[in-house]
């Protein structure tokens, strides 16, 4: 068993050797960062592993491009290699490495295809450091989406903590990946339930960065908004499509000689 971190980075120069480190302790990950340009040395940082361990790899972008582009990225590099479990971690030290075994014990006992880390399993709220504010607009995203695309099952949808099985990436077509920002979450989850993949959820605990500058903002929060509704007209007319194909079908004339 082989598992890929996806790490990526644009100025964590501040976290990029700590969580390196944590993830490190698994003998069975190897970790891909894929730097946005950084302009604090994040990518220096990251070299200096190289040179120390095989288990650490870099692809260096030429701009800011993006939260899903550099998933993308990552997980078409990890496809090319046998990989079998893929993580999605942030370099911020939000996601604590410790769960790692936890999210593969997951997969294994259950059977599932997506392990989701949770911030608010079983009714519970488990985040450290954010206002009342950031709390709100973060409860309010998860339901928006969930009911719109009629995926309540799940209590996280946007959470940026989890591991997918090879299967998985191999069947979604990431070349149709349309986000670029945090609603690249709502929109691989989407489409892993179109295609009939089993998704689970773990409890975890998410902590506020404390070095380093957050990369949420309005513009991403704004496509995310857009993104739900692009997922469920989608979604409704490929249905009409199949069923309007299926009906004509069925009363094609048989002719038989």
């Amino acid at each position: 068993m082989r598992g890929l971190v996806v790490i990526p980075t644009y100025n964590e120069a501040d976290n990029i050797d700590q969580i390196i480190i944590e993830i490190l302790k698994y003998h069975f990950i190897d970790i891909l960062i894929v730097d946005d340009n950084s302009t604090d040395g994040t990518a220096d940082k990251v070299k200096r592993w190289m040179r120390k361990t095989d288990r650490v790899n870099l692809i260096e972008r030429e701009g800011k491009l993006g939260l899903g582009t550099a998933y993308v990225t990552g997980f078409k590099w990890g496809l090319q290699r046998d990989y079998n479990y893929f993580f999605e971690i942030d370099a911020d030290l939000s996601h604590d490495p410790k769960e790692i075994p936890n999210f593969i014990k997951k997969c294994r006992e259950e059977k599932c295809d997506i392990v989701i880390g949770s911030r608010y399993l079983n009714g519970t709220i488990s985040v450290v450091g954010w206002d009342f504010r950031r709390l709100l607009i973060s409860k309010f995203g998860n339901w928006y989406a969930t009911t719109i695309l009629g995926t309540k099952q799940l209590t996280d949808i946007t959470s940026g903590y989890r591991c997918y099985k090879r299967t998985v990436l191999e069947n979604i077509n990431l070349d149709d990946i349309k986000s670029n920002g945090y609603s690249f979450q709502i929109e691989m989850a989407y489409k892993a339930l179109q295609l009939g993949f089993k998704i689970c959820e773990i409890p975890i605990i998410f902590y506020e960065r404390s070095n380093g500058v957050s990369k949420m903002s309005k513009k991403i929060a704004w496509e995310a908004a857009i993104m739900v509704w692009k997922l469920k007209l989608k979604s409704v007319f490929s249905k009409k499509i199949q069923i309007q194909s299926n009906k004509q079908e069925v009363t094609r004339p048989i002719f038989k000689a």
